[in-house]
């Protein structure tokens, strides 16, 4: 298209007719008004024309409008032709339809933005959405909540009815929630069945209660999908901002997540507001598992050894591992300040591996030392009871086993805590029937503890009970401890098991076990735990107390 010095068109070709609709003679004459689209406001043009005064070119796009009203994009160029003397003469505008490829551009933008199943919002808008909400929360002084939804029950639907019928529902409850919500809140898909939503415009927390029982009324209700009626309910996570510390959007996300899984727990279909005092717990433990990874990394682990002794011969039968963690800060520290943080946490397996294999390294090394012979001296471990409920336990002792030749797996004793074996009875007793058979022994620590050991001793085929501590600790002024070990120490022999006391910390303690027909003892009296290098020196002086030598000799019922 063409037009002289004052914008009146005077020229056209074939492409324009194309496509914009209008033949020459109805474009001639006439300005490039007649092809305007009113999508762009005054400011526009006007910048337009300065650009062309003052450069003699523009480029850029522009909606323009068809002959029959459709409106459409152009990649418009305009230049000013001008003579000799520099006086604007003609504008020569070039353009291609790029509407097409305008189109494209939305549809993909809104597949960047919107979840192709539901219509909603997907994560990336939504934390835009976020962000400006959280920016204009604080401009308003007004709160905005996050709220974590996660339907209940929707994976079972899924298995039983299939992905198909699964889909549907998930696009009918999307659509009920949505509709649940006040025009200007954001109710987006996180992907699978989680949700998120974001609620402005709060006066205070509470003010979101309504809105909080209508998303779970909304997810609650049937649908009716054929002949088949489907139910969800939902569980959701709440958390507020602004805050009293300073948070980005992805902190009030993991907030409102993890408020969510506390709805969860505390029977679903149901909402729950962020504890902050819970969430820095959470944190604690979770820095506290990393830091304990770290240690394990970075070989801070290290066994100390308690020896094992028949208190009337002074036989040494074996050494119990302990593990300790020699922090680069805080010093040495006992295993009760850092083993409860993984009980229940597959870190409690790698760390119960490595004693194993760190106790069978330090067998084999004594005995490469000659400092103790293959049928003399035994290690015992603690077996966490995560450990031993691997499915592959058996498999993986094996290994470790094998790992070092030189030790007799009769040399390795497993202890387990009896509060552990009652648990699963049927199946610890089924693992250690398992390792017996590879020769590898297996002791019940900390027994008297449970609540039923007459009933399941029978099943469990351990080889040694240690008495726990607690009562050997007070045995001598307390009558019913007294009376427990008695009764432990007979039943032990009843049952043909050898029996071992653990807390022996006098000699009154060590001569009243004896009395009681118990020889075997472990505890201060004897050696507090000790560093491996630190074993040899005490192994020479070792010799047991002249006072046991003769005590009870004609009660000792069970013997090492």
């Amino acid at each position: 298209m063409i037009t002289d010095a004052v914008g009146v068109i005077v020229d056209v070709n074939e492409s324009f007719t194309r496509i914009t609709g209008y033949r020459r003679e109805q474009a001639l004459g006439q300005t490039p008004q007649l092809l305007r689209s009113d999508r762009q406001p005054p400011a526009f043009f006007q910048a337009m024309w300065r650009n062309l005064n003052r450069d003699g070119q523009w480029y850029g796009e522009i909606w323009n409008q068809r002959q029959n009203g459709e409106d459409y994009a152009a990649m418009l160029n305009i230049s000013a032709v001008q003579d000799a003397q520099g006086q604007v003469q003609n504008f020569v505008a070039l353009f291609s339809d790029i509407t097409g490829i305008k189109k494209h551009q939305s549809e993909l933008e809104h597949m960047a933005h919107y979840d192709v199943l539901t219509g909603l919002p997907n994560r990336v808008l939504m934390a835009d959405r976020l962000h400006q909400a959280m920016t204009q929360s604080i401009r308003r002084s007004q709160q905005l909540a996050v709220v974590y939804l996660d339907l209940d029950g929707f994976k079972s639907i899924n298995d039983c009815h299939g992905h198909e019928l699964g889909d549907r529902l998930l696009t009918h409850v999307a659509s009920r929630m949505k509709q649940a919500l006040r025009e200007g809140d954001t109710l987006a898909r996180m992907g699978g069945d989680e949700f998120v939503a974001v609620l402005i415009d709060l006066n205070e927390s509470q003010a979101s209660a309504p809105l909080l029982s209508r998303l779970l009324a909304a997810a609650a209700e049937p649908v009716q999908l054929g002949n088949v009626t489907l139910q969800v309910s939902a569980s959701l996570g709440v958390t507020f901002y602004p805050q009293a510390e300073s948070l980005e959007a992805d902190q009030l996300l993991r907030q409102a997540d993890q408020a969510m899984y506390q709805a969860k727990l505390a029977g679903k279909n149901r909402f729950h507001f962020f504890d902050a005092e819970q969430d820095r717990t959470t944190r604690g433990h979770f820095e506290s598992l990393e830091r304990i990874r770290q240690a394990l990394v970075a070989k801070e682990f290290v066994l100390y050894y308690q020896p094992k002794v028949n208190m009337r011969s002074g036989a040494v039968l074996g050494v119990e591992a302990l593990i300790r963690w020699q922090h680069p800060d805080r010093g040495l520290l006992g295993p009760a300040l850092f083993l409860p943080v993984i009980e229940e946490h597959a870190l409690a397996v790698e760390v119960g591996e490595w004693v194993i294999d760190a106790a069978l390294s330090q067998i084999a090394r004594w005995q490469n030392e000659g400092l103790v012979r293959p049928d003399s001296v035994s290690v015992s471990v603690n077996v966490a009871a995560r450990q031993i409920q691997q499915n592959n336990f058996v498999a993986r002792l094996r290994g470790l086993l094998a790992a070092h030749p030189q030790v007799r797996p009769a040399q390795l004793e497993i202890e387990i805590l009896e509060t552990s074996a009652l648990n699963d009875l049927a199946g610890v007793s089924q693992l250690i029937e398992d390792c017996q058979q590879m020769g590898v022994l297996f002791a019940l620590d900390d027994f008297g503890t449970g609540y039923s050991s007459l009933s399941y001793l029978k099943h469990l085929r351990v080889s040694t009970l240690k008495i726990d501590q607690s009562f050997v600790h007070d045995m001598l002024d307390d009558p019913d401890d007294l009376a427990i070990l008695q009764g432990v120490i007979g039943l032990a022999a009843a049952f043909k098991r050898r029996v071992i006391a653990e807390g022996v910390e006098t000699v009154a303690h060590g001569n009243l076990l004896l009395q009681m027909g118990c020889e075997l003892g472990q505890g201060y009296a004897i050696a507090r735990p000790m560093l491996a290098q630190d074993f040899p020196q005490w192994l020479q002086r070792w010799q047991a107390n002249p006072v046991w030598g003769s005590a009870g000799a004609e009660f000792a019922t069970v013997r090492g």
